[in-house]
């Protein structure tokens, strides 16, 4: 029997980490049978392990199960688990010695899909509201519960990893191999040969399962929706196949097919930086607490890196159980120096530092790279025009854009895949997609308990469903028409912020859609004119492309977002944002006068007009 304790805010080496004396008893994880077990006598000379997974410290039973007190390979092998970590055995797997991880695991939204799942039925009008909490495995076979299992189901933790090998892009959920399995080159093609073998040549090079999480683990489902991987490395969606881009640069084709154009890669992702750089063990495993959005999950801002007067930090010795162990598995050695925090929740980015001088640092979970972290700039700082504005609406130079959609059920299908139990059956809901694109992000209005903020938008869901195709009342007979835009981080980060223009007097960032947007003066009189690059929907007529009509009031009781806190523009403020348009007519982004308007506002600035400002008239 080994003794595995729970890690203390003390500095000690591996080898202490497991002969640590202090610790009483009753706080060890007991791994029985450790000096008996019969498995490694068929399984000898096996390398590969991670340092803290190794046989000879925890034995093979602990992930495996199976029987390892006989050498009869039917009786060894009863019970055994062969791809340990799926959440269906998690509990008797990894969670017998991470059990607050899995317990946060399982509330986690990439579990429980309470999102996802919300916004459809919200959608399908089968909820009055997008922010009832679900989890996936609950739904049944409504007409929106079968939308999802037809083509969303496939990404969250509870999907099973059935398959021996390495996540790849076409991997989806797997519970803690989704993130933790990894395989070297040499366990690659162990793999092969065992495999090819019909299983006879055991492996010598056992997959690592670690916390070495690699972007590739993440790209799988989160290539999809918002399609954060792939914008994070620079590549936006088309509706192109790989024939038509033969001898074509920036093009590229992923594992599944789709074929992605260069647009932009994102500035962390230029400087070696990973997904988890960033986003760290509590929030990417969650932190116990159940969510409905992504956005109420996520606590990490720019700000907290990137921060205006001095960082939040702790010292080392402050640092939670996971944290840790983070540090102790990563071989991080800055115990004598601060530690930056995250401002909302508090929860450290073990991989900062502050050093002696009051300079912040990151350490690239990649290579290990030193990355300054620079504080904001001076305009950022002193900026009280733009205080309610994210970072991620003026440093985000581009996000995704999907419009037409058309999802209709065909009943005819004769092996329609069910993603969430992974069954074959008759009948399955079809998406065809207009066109796919890119653009500035839209600016939208988060307002609720915490204030007013403003924030990037795409249009997520403009869009028919077709209910009655699946209800039976016939084909185009219950057809429902949305126009949606959908709060977004579109992790397409530039140093470079969007000019002045780009925001207060570009059509597509106010709401109106692609077009041209201009300022026109006439008689002594200005005036704003919007001309669509689309043409109009005849379900709303509004641009094929647009979240509101230019410089009208939305209808009463009409919906165009998918959360209940985010909102587009009112008119007040698209007049408001136009007046600095009109402004911007004469006026530089780096002149005098809108300097001032940065600190003081525009409206003092109103009171000394030249007489050469003419401002727009809005009847």
């Amino acid at each position: 029997m080994i003794l595995c304790p729970k890690i203390t805010a003390t500095t000690f080496s591996f080898e202490e980490y497991f002969e640590l004396k202090a610790i009483p008893e009753n706080q060890y994880v007991k791994i029985e049978n450790i000096d008996k077990e019969s498995c490694l006598e068929c399984h000898s000379k096996t390398t590969g392990y991670s340092e803290y997974h190794n046989p000879e410290l925890i034995g093979c039973i602990s992930c495996h199960l199976g029987n390892p007190n006989t050498l009869d390979k039917d009786k060894s092998h009863k019970g055994m688990v062969l791809i340990p970590g799926n959440l269906i055995d998690a509990s008797v797997t990894c969670g017998k010695c991470h059990p607050n991880e899995l317990s946060k695991i399982e509330k986690s939204l990439m579990t429980t899909n309470s999102g996802l799942v919300a916004v459809d039925k919200f959608i399908f009008e089968e909820a009055d509201s997008p922010d009832y909490h679900y989890h996936i495995k609950d739904i049944k076979n409504s007409p929106a519960d079968k939308h999802i299992r037809d083509l969303c189901a496939n990404c969250h933790l509870g999907a099973e990893k059935k398959e021996f090998g390495e996540i790849t892009q076409m991997s989806r959920g797997g519970g803690c191999n989704a993130c933790h399995l990894n395989y070297t080159e040499d366990a690659k093609t162990d793999l092969v040969n065992y495999l090819s073998s019909d299983k006879k040549e055991l492996p010598k090079f056992h997959p690592s399962t670690d916390i070495f999480v690699t972007n590739e683990h993440c790209f799988g489902c989160h290539s999809r929706s918002s399609r954060i991987s792939t914008n994070y490395e620079g590549w936006q969606e088309t509706l192109l196949n790989e024939t038509e881009i033969v001898n074509k640069k920036d093009y590229r084709v992923i594992e599944d097919k789709r074929v992605y154009e260069y647009k932009g890669e994102d500035v962390h992702h230029t400087k070696g930086m990973l997904c988890i750089d960033c986003h760290s063990s509590h929030e990417v495993m969650g932190d116990g607490k159940e969510y409905t959005h992504m956005e109420q999950a996520v606590k990490l801002q720019c700000s907290d890196c990137h921060y205006k007067e001095k960082p939040t930090t702790i010292p080392y010795d402050s640092l939670d159980t996971e944290s840790l162990l983070v540090f102790l598995h990563r071989g991080y050695t800055h115990y004598d120096k601060q530690i930056l925090v995250v401002e909302e929740d508090k929860h450290p980015l073990v991989n900062t530092f502050v050093d002696s001088l009051g300079n912040a640092f990151l350490i690239g979970k990649k290579d290990g790279a030193l990355h300054p972290l620079n504080p904001q700039s001076e305009v950022c700082s002193k900026d009280n025009a733009h205080k309610n504005v994210s970072c991620a609406t003026c440093h985000s130079s581009w996000t995704s854009r999907c419009i037409g959609c058309h999802n209709q059920f065909d009943e005819a299908e004769p092996r329609a895949f069910d993603l969430l139990d992974k069954t074959y059956g008759k009948g399955q809901w079809k998406e065809y997609v207009a066109e796919f694109s890119s653009s500035a992000p839209a600016m939208g209005v988060r307002e609720n308990k915490k204030g007013k903020h403003i924030e990037p938008a795409l249009p997520g869901m403009i869009l028919t469903i077709d209910k009655g195709s699946y209800t039976g009342k016939g084909i185009g007979e219950d057809v429902s028409f949305h126009r949606l835009y959908a709060p977004n981080s579109p992790h397409t980060t530039s140093s470079e912020v969007r000019d002045c223009k780009s925001c207060h007097s570009n059509s597509a960032t106010l709401g109106y859609g692609m077009g041209e947007l201009t300022y026109e003066i006439e008689n002594n009189k200005g005036k704003w004119k919007f001309n669509p690059d689309y043409t109009s929907n005849p379900n709303d007529n509004l641009p094929e492309d647009a979240w509101i009509p230019f410089l009208k009031e939305v209808g009463v009781g009409v919906v165009n977002s998918t959360r209940s806190d985010f909102r587009p523009f009112t008119v007040q403020e698209q007049q408001q944002l136009l007046l600095v348009g009109s402004c911007l007519e004469c006026h530089s982004d780096d002149s005098k006068i809108m300097r001032q308007s940065l600190i003081h506002g525009i409206n003092p600035l109103l009171n000394n007009l030249n007489k050469n400002c003419i401002l727009p008239t809005w009847n």
